[in-house]
């Protein structure tokens, strides 16, 4: 508030890569070390309020945007499965290397969906 007078909305602070969000809470409090790295982010646009929760919070179509990214996951497992089920009914159209491929598509697959969703 002492250094950005008027924009406190659109200023935020980030230190170690988490968000500080606690206003009331002052930099000392943190135990910042001696040449620690604060960084400031100074957005043009003030922030948005919050948006209401619930499955139809926003009626603006624009702000209701298809989120693909959360789509992607069912999508790769159902291919995989669609994939495992030709494979088990028409062997003889798959040839070995064809088979090792799929096999080897799910392994990373799944490890990549277990790490990336872990947390």
């Amino acid at each position: 508030r002492a250094y950005f007078p008027g924009q406190e909305q659109q200023v935020r602070l980030i230190y170690q890569g988490q968000l500080l969000r606690n206003d009331a809470q002052s930099l000392a409090a943190l135990h910042l070390a001696h040449n620690s790295v604060l960084h400031c982010h100074i957005s043009q646009h003030s922030p948005p309020s919050p948006a209401p929760a619930g499955p139809h919070a926003s009626a603006d179509p624009v702000h209701a945007a298809l989120n693909v990214g959360s789509l992607m996951l069912p999508l790769f497992v159902l291919m995989l499965a669609v994939l495992w089920y030709f494979q088990l009914q028409y062997r003889h159209v798959f040839t070995a290397t064809a088979t090792t491929f799929l096999a080897g598509l799910t392994l990373l697959f799944s490890f990549m969906a277990f790490t990336m969703y872990r947390r």
